[in-house]
């Protein structure tokens, strides 16, 4: 079984969206190397999840079940992922750009002795199929070729369109033995906090703050603003290192990379750590009281002006356009 493989990670009985953009993207890459698409999926009772997957384009799902698998852990899930690339021998395998992909995609890599490209922004079709990505915290780009397959990259999200699921679409199903030991890491307890708000690199609109905001206390408007678009809230490293957002809601090299249609920064000067992790987001609004500032010079708009008293004027903006 050669093929296109996506490993679809998925938390709490569901997949991001990430998981259907490379399914999409997958696709166009199966089409022209003339093999199948198919989704890899590793967990404890998750057969469930199949059908999801095979409306999204896959044609086939391998479902790999264990109570090994039933929370992540690096050992765990390399070594059967590993197992399962040498047994069936598939062309490409895509992770998503995520905390689970980031661990594991290297550690396959290593396993199975293939080279791999991180963070990858475009497939460049042609004789041969190129993968694109940034490179110098964003400020060029390189086109990575494989000599060697299977061949292993991890995808930015919201990079590329999911195609349209298609309700009572089948996918064969293959059921995968599973051999794991010498695991390392034990989860002892997950705890996740309860949030209203789109998770930040889902999120289609992001406003983030930065030095600018002065206090934690002063996030209060932003927010206002976020839920009002249904937005996901950022934060620069100033903001975090000043204690003013948790380290989750980073954005930045060190932090999260994000994509959204429109990104909407307030009192973030625009270091170019920040940059490389927003760059790539469709339009980019700033807020700052520094003309000088270098976030206006990848701004789509800028704003020059006290973000205390233009992110209410937004707000009130907008509550009037949502109104009509």
């Amino acid at each position: 079984m050669a093929g296109v493989w996506v490993f679809a990670d998925h938390r709490g009985g569901s997949f991001r969206k990430v998981i259907f953009e490379m399914l999409g993207e997958g696709r166009k890459i199966a089409n022209q190397l003339g093999e199948d698409l198919t989704a890899v999926l590793l967990g404890k009772d998750v057969a469930a999840l199949t059908g999801t997957l095979a409306e999204y384009g896959a044609d086939k799902v391998i479902v790999a079940e264990d109570s090994s698998l039933a929370a992540y852990t690096t050992d765990a899930f390399a070594k059967v992922t590993s197992d399962l690339i040498k047994e069936y021998q598939p062309s490409i395998v895509l992770f998503a750009h995520n905390a689970i992909g980031k661990d594991l995609a290297p550690v396959v890599a290593q396993k199975i002795g293939a080279g791999q490209v991180s963070d990858v922004i475009q497939v460049i079709y042609g004789d041969q199929l190129a993968f694109r990505r940034p490179i110098y915290a964003g400020k060029a780009f390189t086109n990575v070729v494989f000599n060697a397959k299977p061949m292993i990259a991890t995808i930015r999200a919201k990079m590329f369109e999911p195609v349209e699921p298609q309700a009572g679409r089948s996918a064969e199903v293959v059921s995968a033995s599973v051999s794991v030991s010498d695991i390392r890491q034990v989860i002892r307890d997950v705890v996740r906090k309860a949030s209203g708000r789109v998770e930040l690199t889902e999120a289609d609109i992001v406003v983030s703050g930065g030095r600018g905001m002065k206090s934690g206390e002063n996030f209060k408007i932003l927010e206002e603003l976020a839920d009002l678009l249904g937005a996901a809230v950022g934060a620069s490293r100033a903001a975090v290192d000043e204690g003013w957002r948790e380290s989750q809601y980073q954005v930045g090299q060190t932090g999260k990379v994000v994509s959204p249609s429109l990104y909407i920064a307030c009192g973030i000067s625009g270091a170019i750590q920040h940059l490389a992790g927003m760059g790539s987001s469709k339009v980019i609004v700033a807020v700052n009281k520094d003309p000088e500032a270098e976030i206006f010079k990848v701004a789509d708009y800028g704003i020059v002006g006290d973000l205390f008293e233009v992110v209410p004027i937004l707000t009130q903006e907008f509550k009037k356009i949502l109104a009509e």
